[in-house]
């Protein structure tokens, strides 16, 4: 039982504290945060001014007033005794002030409720970072509901594995695997689809297995909420309190339930592909469907009348019972158009059996989200909606249904333009020529078209999101890349101009390319980079081809050279020599036998045959041939140059 203040100073309080102490109330001696009610004797003179001076130290603080005359209730948790009434109303009157505590302090909690889920579903419609958001959520719900850490985990059942996206006390804890075999209140959660609470966390028999990291961790209560959209958990919302903080009681419970299935459907309708265009719609859709479980629904006519989405409650018919303002203008009706009509015949859908079908599973308990229903409305304009459709509580009256309409014509048309532009892209890149590698800024391979596996050998999803870049250069060559990219002295700063580089192939062969790169930015944000390869081995295999037949078209040139000028040396030598040959025989024929001078002329004419021998063999010349001749100088080798042999 929780102690009661008694005020020092009074004629009466000694009766009071002889009353707490035969009905086994504990005595405070000075308000704390364990007293929630005080006693206070105002029959003396000063005794209001001590009264209203407690209650301005300490406003959330309950009163029970002695007086022996009519008193003004200031608060709305103040209870007046008189003396003689003491022993017969203290008790009572104290049980009463206290319930009247519990009541206003419920309804202060149920609006900060409410304050906390409205300002939560506005964040969802305005967000436009996801990791973001659920920093945001998760911070907002420890702050507002007295949590030492609350977690948003996405699960991967197959491979039993989670993934931190959001964490209250830390914005940069995010994309951290965890193994599910360690929370298995995560796992019990995903089993269940459903809340699952623990308290006295390391004597839980759930916990069994990791009770001692949770007592080290002096964890005491841990809650966890499963994220559900569409019969599936996509995440886990996972809260947990100190032994210091308390359990967690049944009102928070329903709350963060409640967040729990808001921030599923707003966390899959941004994830989607209109999550740019659009969001203030789609989480006003996933704000109806939060807000619905904690307002009576006796209230939602005029709430729903300020709505931007359409809203509609049918009958078990699938006739119309109420539709919003909003949902009026979308289908082109007055408000006398709609009421009792089946909502076929206000929306004239192309399949008439979709929306059908989609009210058959909400009659069977299910909630079908943001169905693409094509309809015509009443004056003859084509939309796309969003429908949604839920059950309605017992307290409904004849209505059964709720369905939300939301106009994603303008978004459905854009995605199917953005789908084609994105397919356009891909075959482009995928029919290019030239190797396109792209790597986000950790250096994870994102794009790899067909070229770049062509050129390396690798297949484009074997190493997307599992190859680092630098496998694909030589060692140091990425770095060097990078570094050139940032310097600005390459073709301005992001920017890399063709320069010569090698890749390396998954059979490590080193490939000469010409590249360029490029950083992509988003806004001023660098998020990754990519590069343009050309594959030079056939280029540099032609160059060497040419050059080989250069070499040989030269070779060739020399020897025309050589030929030329051997056959016009032997022709002009040949007439000289002739002449010399000649005149030596005549004077061989003229001298007598005896004559000295007859030696002489033998060895002109001889000499001169050696010559004519000298010049048959320059005529001979069909290539050009050279030998060494007095130390490093080269002639011509006459021998071999005029042989026809190669």
């Amino acid at each position: 039982m929780r102690p009661v203040f008694v005020e020092p100073s009074g004629p009466f309080l000694s009766r009071v504290k002889d009353l707490l102490d035969g009905a086994r109330v504990p005595i405070a001696a000075e308000v704390t945060p364990a007293v929630d009610v005080a006693v206070c004797d105002v029959t003396t003179p000063d005794g209001l001014a001590r009264k209203r001076a407690l209650m301005t130290r300490v406003p959330r603080l309950g009163v029970l007033v002695i007086s022996s005359g009519d008193i003004a209730l200031e608060s709305a948790v103040l209870e007046v005794v008189t003396p003689d009434s003491l022993e017969s109303e203290l008790l009572p009157r104290l049980s009463r002030l206290r319930a009247r505590l519990v009541s206003q302090q419920d309804a202060v909690a149920r609006q900060r409720d409410l304050k906390v889920l409205l300002d939560l579903t506005a964040r969802y419609a305005e967000a436009t970072d996801v990791e973001e958001l659920l920093h945001d959520v998760t911070r907002k719900l420890a702050e507002d509901f007295d949590i030492d850490r609350a977690t948003l985990v996405m699960v991967d059942v197959e491979k039993q594995l989670g993934t931190i996206v959001a964490a209250s006390d830390d914005a940069s804890l995010k994309d951290l695997r965890v193994e599910l075999s360690r929370y298995p209140e995560i796992r019990e959660a995903v089993r269940t689809g459903k809340p699952v609470i623990v308290e006295d966390a390391p004597s839980h028999p759930l916990l069994e297995d990791v009770k001692e990291s949770v007592k080290a961790r002096n964890i005491r209560n841990i809650a966890a909420f499963p994220l559900i959209v569409s019969g599936k958990v996509l995440s886990v919302l996972l809260v947990r309190r100190s032994s210091e903080r308390g359990a967690f009681n049944p009102r928070e419970i329903d709350f963060l339930t409640t967040v729990a299935h808001a921030t599923a459907i707003a966390f899959r309708n941004i994830r989607q592909l209109d999550r740019e265009r659009g969001k203030r719609e789609i989480e006003k859709t996933a704000r109806l469907a939060a807000e619905e479980r904690v307002h009576e629904l006796g209230r939602y006519a005029s709430y729903f009348a300020h709505l931007s989405d359409g809203v509609a409650i049918l009958d078990g018919r699938a006739c119309v019972l109420s539709l919003n303002p909003a949902g009026q203008r979308l289908l082109d009706l007055s408000p006398d158009d709609y009421f009792g009509r089946h909502v076929n015949a206000l929306t004239n859908p192309s399949d008439d059996g979709l929306l059908l079908d989609v009210l058959y599973s909400v009659s069977k308990g299910l909630v079908r989200n943001d169905v693409d229903l094509h309809v015509r409305t009443g004056a003859g304009r084509r939309l796309t909606l969003a429908i949604s459709a839920a059950p309605l509580s017992g307290d409904a009256g004849e209505g059964v249904a709720i369905v939300t309409m939301r106009d994603v014509t303008r978004q459905r048309q854009m995605a199917d333009e953005l789908r084609r532009t994105k397919e356009y892209l891909e075959r482009l890149i995928d029919s290019s020529v030239d190797a396109i590698i792209a790597a986000d800024m950790k250096g994870n391979l994102t794009l790899f078209n067909k070229a770049a596996e062509g050129i390396t050998g690798y297949r484009g999803e074997d190493i997307i999101g599992k190859l680092h870049v630098t496998r694909l250069y030589p060692n140091g060559i990425a770095r060097d890349v990078m570094s050139r990219l940032r310097s600005g002295e390459h073709g301005g700063p992001g920017r890399l101009a063709t320069t010569r580089n090698e890749l390396v192939s998954s059979t490590g062969e080193r490939i000469p390319v010409n590249m360029t790169a490029a950083v992509i930015h988003d806004g001023t944000r660098e998020v990754g980079t990519v590069g343009l390869f050309t594959d030079l081995r056939d280029r540099l295999n032609l160059e060497r081809k040419l050059t080989d037949v250069e070499a040989r078209l030269l070779e060739s040139e020399k020897n025309a050279v050589i030929v030329a000028l051997a056959g016009t040396t032997a022709h002009e030598l040949n007439q000289p020599l002739t002449s010399v040959t000649g005149y030596a025989e005549l004077l061989k024929r003229k001298l007598k036998g005896d004559d000295p001078s007859t030696k002489y002329v033998d060895i002109i004419y001889r000499e001169a045959e050696r010559m004519a021998e000298i010049v048959r063999k320059i005529g001979k010349i069909t290539r050009y041939e050279t030998t060494t001749y007095v130390g490093t100088s080269q002639i011509v080798d006459l021998d071999k140059a005029s042989s026809h042999e190669e």
